[in-house]
């Protein structure tokens, strides 16, 4: 094998390798020696086939194998022998005029990681911004689920429905004077206004009072899914047993026990552990991105195009879905279009990122156990139906890109939380409000200059779903995962696929180090609504 280098511009890198006839021909000749005891002829003892005859039976495969495997070993060889840590998967070229029995050339390009000095970890300064969880917010809590489950105080007998208020009510249907199948019930909570029975039915009860009884007129819809009910006109006998009010929960132990649990006072004790946590994520995403803006205001070096871009379409797929799903896309892409260079300003700080914090786990010790992975595993095969949960963890063990996208997040958060353990951390106590509010502000912040909004990713910097030789399982249906950040991975646990031989070049997107991450997901600024202009 000889190797040219033909370019070595910044992170760009270029190589001319020559495989020669001889050592493609030498493995052929080791591949017919191996399968001859395997091949069958008519008119020979098995395992007796002369070898000429075996290499003209396979003689095409057995040289498309063979310079295949050459190529694979060459490039292997080439990024050993330069000391190369590429990027993203290099490209291969074959020499367009190649003919077996003669030197196979190949055009091998590439983008390297950049030589990143030990990021310092000393002087790192950190405000942690905690929130208490008031009584009146779990109190609040509760009642929100009391007012799901319906269990609200009465209003005064002299009330008079209205739209907004649940009716709880006993209903006979009849169509033709006959009660018909399926038409009554007791104890029916009713909100007027939500819609939740055939049209004209809520309205019909607006006025009523406890304990009135009242018949109504309905007609059913010509689209009614019991079709002997279809377009007919029905009478329905209704008696209004009470009418709630939706803004007076009832909140005591009784209802506290219709959940499951022992009274009032333990329903509010894992409310406000609930509130605990979400105010512990808050704390953590506001301390994450101010240790970020520090390692970035620290360090500046180039990154690899490729990985930029790679990030960079991930960002605008993003947006491009959440634009579809504005009042009006049409206004909300053109408003993308205008601040597509600040988000790609923002695909750069990520990657940087992401190749900082990766590089101080490696420096530091930072790895994710057998133990974690499995837990990982696991975790993630339940957002699989039952009887693909199996398939998926087959896939994931078999395929080192699928493995170390799911190892991905949980890599930086480890890295992360290794860096909160080094930082000199002061603490503030807010209200949640001025927890979301700082928050926020970060969330607002588009430009370069400020570096951007959140950062994330789906391995999560997901350059896409892992590629698998076999097709993953399909996940049971559920909205996208929107990615929080662009995770630190351990690159040396992801090695990049072997390319395979082409006429044509072979060029793949799957990343040999995977980038860190580094914010959270990037968001638009408020999408204009209609036809109006955009807002700022």
């Amino acid at each position: 094998m000889q190797t040219v280098e033909t370019l070595n511009e910044g992170l760009k890198r270029a190589y001319t390798v020559t495989i020669t006839s001889k050592d493609i021909d030498a493995r052929v000749e080791k591949e017919v020696q191996a399968i001859a005891p395997q091949v069958r002829m008519p008119g020979f003892r098995p395992g007796k086939v002369p070898a000429n005859l075996v290499k003209k039976m396979h003689g095409e495969n057995l040289q498309r194998d063979a310079l295949n495997n050459s190529i694979q070993e060459s490039i292997q060889k080439l990024i050993a022998d330069q000391k190369l840590r590429p990027a993203m998967q290099p490209s291969v070229e074959l020499d367009e005029g190649f003919e077996f029995g003669k030197d196979a050339e190949i055009k091998v390009a590439l983008e390297v990681l950049p030589e990143i000095e030990a990021p310092s970890i000393e002087g790192l300064k950190l405000e942690r911004l905690t929130a208490e969880v008031p009584e009146d917010k779990v109190t609040e809590a509760a009642g929100r689920i009391a007012s799901q489950q319906g269990a609200l105080e009465e209003h005064a007998a002299s009330h008079k429905a209205k739209d907004g208020d649940t009716l709880s009510i006993d209903f006979v249907g009849k169509v033709d004077g006959e009660a018909f199948e399926g038409g009554s019930a007791q104890d029916v909570k009713l909100k007027i206004g939500a819609g939740q029975f055939i049209p004209g039915f809520e309205e019909q009860l607006t006025g009523v009072k406890k304990g009135e009884e009242k018949t109504i007129t309905v007609t059913f819809p010509k689209d009614y899914g019991a079709a002997h009910l279809a377009g007919k006109e029905a009478t329905f006998d209704i008696t209004v047993k009470a009418i709630l009010n939706a803004d007076k929960p009832k909140l005591d132990d009784e209802f506290a026990k219709s959940l499951g649990l022992e009274g009032l006072d333990k329903l509010k004790e894992l409310l406000k552990g609930q509130i605990e946590q979400e105010h512990n994520g808050l704390t953590r995403t506001y301390m994450k991105r101010k240790l970020l803006d520090q390692l970035a205001a620290a360090h500046d070096f180039d990154v690899p195009p490729s990985m930029v871009e790679a990030e960079f379409e991930q960002i605008w797929a993003q947006l491009q879905h959440e634009a579809s799903h504005e009042e009006d896309p049409e206004a909300a892409l053109k408003e993308m279009e205008a601040e597509k260079d600040d988000y790609r300003a923002i695909a750069v700080r990520r990657v940087r990122l992401g190749l900082l914090l990766s590089e101080i786990g490696q420096a530091n010790g930072v790895t994710v156990s057998d133990q974690e992975m499995n837990r990982l595993i696991m975790q993630a095969a339940q957002q699989y139906s039952p009887q693909d949960r199996e398939r998926f963890v087959q896939y994931v063990r078999q395929d080192p890109m699928a493995a170390a996208q799911l190892r991905a997040p949980l890599y930086e958060d480890k890295v992360v939380d290794f860096l909160f353990e080094k930082a000199e951390v002061t603490d503030r106590t807010v209200t949640r409000e001025e927890l979301e509010a700082a928050i926020e502000a970060e969330d607002g912040d588009l430009k370069p200059h400020v570096h951007g909004p959140d950062c994330g990713h789906d391995h999560d910097h997901d350059h896409g779903k892992p590629k698998a030789k076999k097709a993953a399982p399909k996940k049971k249906a559920a909205e996208p995962a929107e990615a929080e950040a662009a995770p630190a991975a351990e690159p040396e646990e992801a090695p990049a696929k072997k390319p395979a031989a082409k006429k044509a070049a072979a060029k793949k997107d799957a990343p040999v180090a995977e980038e860190a991450a580094a914010e959270e997901k990037p968001r638009k600024k408020a999408a204009p609504k209609k036809a109006a202009a955009k807002a700022e």
